[in-house]
């Protein structure tokens, strides 16, 4: 089913030089509720295997989210598929937050598109940021091969960690989590469920999946989630796949949340011309990578796709 979105006017898709006609609103049947779950869609067109990145919109965005656009323009000019689902929406109720309905609306998502085009199998990517990086890393733990790929940028790992920290920051967030779990993390019932849509408890699950973790140095002073999220996921990917020697030590976590910048000594990262910022940490284990670079709470499209490309080369 197809459809029309008022917020995606003529003017606004002209401003990324992305055809108004090739952008679509679509609704796909959850196989979890039967619900219809709306989404965005866009084709480059012919019939030839094309790569398709499935996108997921941030913590208090849905389909419509602009997100969809810069993934957009991106997959136009590289001539990739796109799909970019609701995914229950705003994380603010019982049913999103990485919910049971909301982990098979991605994956009816890529379903879908996999019914609707011819989809190389080799180059099936999952991206997003904040919010969306949390729904990556999660999909890479619950649905690890089903991917090629994963880019998660400022993602949240551990869900009852970011309601302290968002209660203590005096942010809505801890807010928003309550309204998913029914409260705070403050009885068992409850602590479990936080624990089990978290990322960090799950990775191990990714075990070989190639994960890019990304995040701004300055998050958690200027944006909202702390940069240990990003690094102790990256430990638990680097202690899964038997690099644990990569792994960054705690006290050095805690230097770079507080302090919002390396720990004395640390050598400088390699320049990488696709960041536009600095890149000022990067480190691999096996197949996963994390870089800070010099920012905030933010994701950078051009980067993401950089990386992508490069794995096929």
């Amino acid at each position: 089913m197809r459809f029309t979105i008022p917020v995606l006017t003529l003017a606004t898709l002209s401003a990324t030089a992305l055809p108004a006609q090739q952008l679509e609103g679509v609704s796909i049947r959850s196989s979890f509720d039967g619900s219809e779950q709306k989404a965005m869609w866009f084709h480059p067109g012919g019939d030839r295997p094309v790569p398709l990145l499935v996108a997921l919109h941030s913590w208090s965005g849905d389909y419509k989210q602009k997100d969809a656009l810069d993934y957009a323009k991106r997959c136009q000019a590289r001539g990739w598929a796109l799909v970019f689902p609701d995914f229950r929406g705003p994380n603010r109720h019982p049913i999103a937050g990485g919910s049971d309905a909301a982990v098979a609306d991605v994956v009816d998502a890529l379903n879908w598109a996999r019914q609707r085009a011819k989809i190389d199998p080799a180059r099936v990517y999952l991206a997003g940021g904040s919010g969306g990086g949390y729904m990556s890393l999660l999909m890479a733990a619950r649905h690890p091969k089903l991917w090629t790929a994963v880019s998660a940028y400022v993602p949240i790992t551990d869900l009852a960690a970011w309601h302290a920290d968002s209660r203590k920051a005096g942010r809505k967030y801890a807010e928003d989590l309550e309204a998913v779990f029914g409260g705070p993390p403050d009885v068992a019932g409850r602590q479990a469920e936080y624990r089990r849509r978290s990322p960090l408890f799950a990775m191990a699950k990714a075990r070989g999946v190639r994960i890019d973790i990304n995040a701004g140095i300055q998050d958690g002073h200027t944006g909202s989630v702390p940069v240990y999220h990003s690094l102790r996921a990256f430990n638990e990917l680097a202690r899964i796949n038997g690099k644990s020697s990569q792994r960054i030590a705690d006290a050095e976590i805690e230097e770079i949340v507080r302090m919002a910048k390396l720990p004395s000594g640390w050598p400088a990262a390699a320049p990488d011309a696709s960041y536009p910022k600095a890149v000022l940490f990067r480190r691999e284990a096996g197949p996963a990578r994390v870089t800070l670079f010099d920012g905030g709470h933010e994701i950078l499209f051009d980067p993401i796709f950089a990386w992508l490309e490069k794995l096929t080369k």
